[in-house]
């Protein structure tokens, strides 16, 4: 990715034909940009801007773009200033995505600056046919092989490489540190007025477990953390996919991370499916995650310990959902009640608030 100077901007209304000029002139030199329009802006943990470009560099530089800057709702802002996630998406753009072998956007430009802030700047995934999903959508069984079979193939890419360490040190670093002591210090509040806020969509018989799972946080995120290591998305739900031709590819990788690869299977079906769906196709793609992983020489967790491992990370994304609902702001308030009533049916069958061990 080229090198981009000066393109930090702090609000839609930055996005200006001299702005738009500084980034084509990166790709093509003599291009020249006659307008820079802005089409839609959504706010959510980040701001959203998709910007219509007329430029006439090549065909392949494209004229649909997608700008990212920080959260202009100060809820979002706050629980996503402090872990940087989109500093960390950024710098995932510039180092990491070459060897990411699943599909995701390409990246034009990208600047983070301490002090002043963060732009990002990728393709427009729909330039060239392809639909974006939103958060609240129900996938087929089809669909969800698809991206589970993805998903192994990312995870198998980084399973136990020693660069992980080496390479990838700082998505284990001082960041994800800040996350995890923030998340732990804000678990229980959040979780109680997530609770309050979700209603019915979470049955009452899980309110205690679950703010009972809160208080213990700190432990059950290293028991989680306690499985072979890769690299992971963190935030599989189906607003964070995209279909290219019938294949997905994955959006929005603030939250990546080193992990254990099942945590990403568990949070994606446990948001992308109808409990019905996933009931009854679930058992058939954890085996299609273990034999597409089997394919690549990966030699994975026995079926019986990759289900127990399943189980304890559906933990996460009930968790998520219900901590996005507490703070508001960051997704359609049905939309994440719809995930809310999908990740806590799936708690609730594998009852998996009983799988974490007591501290020793």
């Amino acid at each position: 990715m080229p090198v981009t100077q000066a393109i930090l901007v702090r609000r839609p209304s930055d996005l200006t034909v001299a702005w738009a000029q500084r980034i084509v002139t990166q790709h093509a030199a003599d291009a020249t940009v006659s307008e820079a329009k802005v089409l839609s802006v959504d706010i959510g943990t980040t701001t959203r801007v998709r910007v219509a470009v007329e430029h006439n560099g090549p065909e392949t530089l494209p004229r649909r773009w997608f700008v990212k800057l920080p959260s202009r709702s100060w809820r979002a802002w706050c629980i996503t200033a402090l872990p940087r996630l989109l500093q960390t998406e950024v710098r995932f753009y510039q180092e990491v995505t070459q060897a990411v072998p699943v599909l995701h956007p390409t990246v034009l430009a990208a600047q983070r600056q301490c002090g002043r802030g963060t732009t990002l700047v990728l393709a427009d995934v729909t330039e060239h046919g392809a639909v974006p999903g939103a958060p609240g959508d129900a996938l087929t069984a089809d669909q969800a092989a698809l991206v589970v079979e993805q998903l192994a193939r990312l995870h198998a890419q980084f399973w136990q490489k020693a660069s992980l360490d080496r390479e990838y040190r700082w998505l284990a670093g001082p960041v994800r540190r800040w996350e995890d002591r923030l998340g732990t210090a804000l678990a229980v509040p959040l979780m109680q007025r997530g609770l309050r806020r979700a209603g019915s969509a979470v049955p009452i018989a899980l309110h205690a477990p679950a703010v009972h799972y809160a208080r213990r946080r700190h432990h059950v995120m290293r028991v989680l953390a306690d499985g072979p290591r890769t690299l992971v998305h963190h935030d599989v739900h189906p607003g964070n996919l995209f279909w290219q031709q019938s294949q997905p590819g994955l959006l929005d990788w603030q939250l990546v991370r080193i992990g254990e690869g099942i945590g990403d299977v568990a949070y994606f079906l446990a948001t992308a499916l109808t409990p019905e769906i996933r009931r009854t196709c679930e058992a058939r793609l954890l085996a299609r995650y273990q034999q597409v992983l089997a394919d690549h020489q990966i030699v994975a967790l026995d079926s019986t310990t990759l289900r127990q491992r399943y189980r304890a990370h559906l933990l996460y994304p009930f968790e998520a959902m219900v901590v996005t609902l507490a703070v508001g702001d960051m997704m359609p308030m049905e939309s994440n009640l719809e995930l809310i009533r999908r990740a806590a049916a799936a708690v609730d069958d594998h009852d998996a608030f009983a799988v974490i061990p007591a501290r020793k």
